[in-house]
C-alpha cells in the first residue's frame, strides 16, 4: 500500500485522535482514509447529478467573509429559491439555500464556494 504525509495543524490532529477513539478506528491512518472515501463518495454523487434538480445548500463561515458569499451568490440568483441567514456563536454565521434549476449551475455555485477556501463547511443535500 503506498504511504503519503500529510501536515495538520493542532487542532485537527486533536480531533482526528478524538474521532479515533469515539468511533474505535485501529489508528490515525484509518479515520483519515474513512474521511477520504467520504470525500470521494460526495464528489462522485455530485459528478452524476444532471437535468434540473432541487436542493439545499448548508454554508457556514465566519461573519467576516460575508462579502465572498455575498458576491457569489448574486451571480446564482436564478436558481435560488429562497436563502436563510442565521448568526452562530463564534462569529460564525449558516446559510441555507434552497436551488432549484440546472444541475450543471447548482454544481458551479457550490464549487465557487468550496474552491474560494473561506468557507468551514459546504454540503449540498439533493432532494
Amino acid at each position: 500500500m503506498p504511504i503519503i504525509s500529510i501536515s495538520v495543524n493542532e487542532k485537527m490532529l486533536e480531533e482526528i485522535d478524538r474521532i479515533q477513539k469515539e468511533l474505535g478506528f485501529s489508528g490515525r491512518s484509518e479515520v483519515i482514509r474513512a474521511g477520504a472515501r467520504m470525500l470521494i463518495a460526495d464528489i462522485k454523487e455530485k459528478e452524476s447529478l444532471a437535468g434540473r434538480i432541487t436542493s439545499i445548500l448548508l454554508l457556514i463561515h465566519s461573519q467576516d467573509v460575508e462579502d465572498v458569499v455575498t458576491k457569489i451568490k448574486h451571480d446564482f440568483e436564478d436558481i435560488t429559491n429562497t436563502q436563510i441567514h442565521s448568526h452562530l456563536q463564534g462569529g460564525k454565521c449558516l446559510e441555507i439555500f434552497v436551488l432549484d434549476g440546472d444541475a450543471d449551475r447548482i454544481k458551479e455555485f457550490v464549487e465557487l464556494l468550496q474552491i474560494s477556501g473561506k468557507m468551514d463547511y459546504v454540503k449540498l443535500v439533493v432532494a
